[in-house]
C-alpha cells in the first residue's frame, strides 16, 4: 500500500465500505453518497460479484451511545436497498443482538428479510452467544453450517469461508482445531488463483490484543492459505474501519450500525463513545464489494449512514 493509499484509508473512520474483489485482491475506495455508489455500479461490468457487509448491530442495546439502535439498523438496510443495484448476498459479520435473546434475534431476522439481495449470510458475535454458547443463535441462523456455526460456498469463482472465533474466548479470539480441520479440508481441492475470502467477527490478526482484538490461533488458518495468490479478511467487533496488509493477506475492519469504540489505546477500555449531538450518523455505515473475474483485487467502499 502507497502511502497515499494509507492516507485514504486512515480517513474512513465511520464510513461505510463497497468492497469489490477484482482478480482475487480486494481494492476499497469510499463512497459518500448514494449517487456515488450508483455511478460506480453503473460503470461496474454487469457480471460483476457485489455484496455488502454490515457489522454489529446490537439490536437490544440501550444507552446514551445510541438511543436508536434499531432505527439506526433500519437506515443500514435502507442504504443496501438503495444502492443503485441488488447485491448477490449481504454478510453480517457478527453482535447481531445485544444479548442474544430470542426475541432480539427474532427482531433482527425479521429486519434483514427486507434486505434486498439474493441471500443474508451471517458468523456470530461475542454478543450474540451471551450465556449459551451460541445455542439460541444457530438456533435462529445456524442452518446448513458445520459444527459451532462455521460454513463455506461459493460464487463468481471466489470461495467464501465463514468462521466463528466468539465462543471460547480467555482475553482473543479462539478459533480451536475442529474450526482448523475444517478449512484444511474445505481448501484442499482448490487451484492457488482462487480467490479466498474470510469472514469473521473478531479480527483474525493482532489489531489490539490488550482489548481482546485478535485471535490467537488465527495463524493456523492463514498458513493454510499461504499458497493462495489473493486471500481478504473481513471481520466486525471493532466498530470502526481499519486496513492491514499481511503477506498475501488483507484484512478489512468494518464499522458498525450500533455505536462507535475508540481508537486502540485511546481509552482504558473498548466502551461506546457518545458523540456530539448529529455526529452519530458520521460514524455508522455499511460496506459494499465488488469482484470483477479476470482483475486482481477487491473492490471496497465504505459509505456512512450520514
Amino acid at each position: 500500500m502507497t502511502r497515499r493509499q494509507l492516507a485514504r484509508h486512515a480517513g474512513w473512520f465511520g464510513a461505510a465500505v463497497v468492497l469489490s474483489v477484482s482478480g482475487g485482491e480486494v481494492i476499497s475506495h469510499i463512497a459518500h453518497d448514494r449517487d456515488s455508489a450508483a455511478a460506480a455500479a453503473s460503470a461496474a461490468d454487469a457480471n460483476a460479484l457485489r455484496f455488502v457487509q454490515v457489522s454489529d448491530s446490537h439490536i437490544g442495546f440501550a444507552g446514551p451511545a445510541n438511543t436508536d439502535v434499531t432505527g439506526s439498523f433500519d437506515r443500514a438496510i435502507y442504504q443496501i436497498n438503495t444502492l443503485g443495484f441488488r447485491p448477490h448476498f449481504v454478510m453480517h459479520t457478527g453482535d447481531l443482538t445485544h444479548l442474544s435473546t430470542p426475541a432480539q434475534f427474532d427482531q433482527v431476522k425479521q429486519m434483514m428479510s427486507g434486505m434486498r439481495t439474493e441471500r443474508v449470510f451471517t458468523v456470530p458475535g461475542e454478543h450474540d452467544s451471551v450465556d449459551d454458547q451460541g445455542r439460541a443463535y444457530r438456533q435462529a441462523f445456524g442452518a446448513d453450517t458445520v459444527g459451532d456455526g462455521w460454513y463455506s460456498f461459493d460464487t463468481h469463482g471466489v470461495h467464501f469461508i465463514a468462521l466463528v472465533n466468539t465462543l471460547s474466548l480467555e482475553k482473543l479470539g479462539h478459533l480451536g482445531q475442529d474450526q482448523i480441520d475444517f478449512v484444511r479440508k474445505d481448501v484442499a481441492g482448490l487451484s492457488s488463483d482462487t480467490p479466498i475470502v474470510l469472514f469473521s467477527h473478531i479480527p483474525l490478526f493482532a489489531m489490539y490484543p490488550k482489548w481482546g482484538w485478535s485471535t490467537d490461533d488465527a495463524l493456523q488458518v492463514l498458513n493454510l492459505l499461504r499458497r493462495f495468490a489473493s486471500v481478504t479478511a473481513l471481520n466486525g467487533h471493532v466498530h470502526q474501519l481499519f486496513t492491514r496488509v499481511e503477506g498475501n493477506v488483507t484484512f478489512h475492519s468494518a464499522t458498525t450500525t450500533a455505536y462507535p469504540l475508540p481508537k486502540p489505546g485511546k481509552a482504558p477500555a473498548p466502551t461506546p463513545q457518545v458523540l456530539p449531538a448529529g455526529k452519530l450518523q458520521d460514524a455508522l455505515g455499511i460496506r459494499t464489494v465488488k469482484y470483477r473475474q479476470g482483475d486482481t483485487s477487491l473492490a471496497i467502499t465504505d459509505q456512512r449512514l450520514a
